[in-house]
């Protein structure tokens, strides 16, 4: 079947949200842009893992 669709009430309720929204992604924008920041002043320590790769294996066997 078909996605059940929401009730038309939920659109107010995005309304009230946005400051909220707005706030949040700043807040995430910011950290994003720290954790960048880090991640260059620690560029000479060699490769920096952040754990978006998972643990990378070296193909040697």
């Amino acid at each position: 079947g078909g996605k059940a669709k929401p009730l038309k009430a939920a659109k107010k309720q995005t309304k009230d949200l946005d400051e909220e929204d707005k706030a949040f992604h700043e807040k995430q924008r910011a950290y994003e842009k720290a954790k960048k920041e880090l991640a260059s002043k620690a560029g000479g320590k060699g490769p920096l893992n952040t754990g978006t790769q998972g643990i990378k294996k070296s193909g040697k066997k």
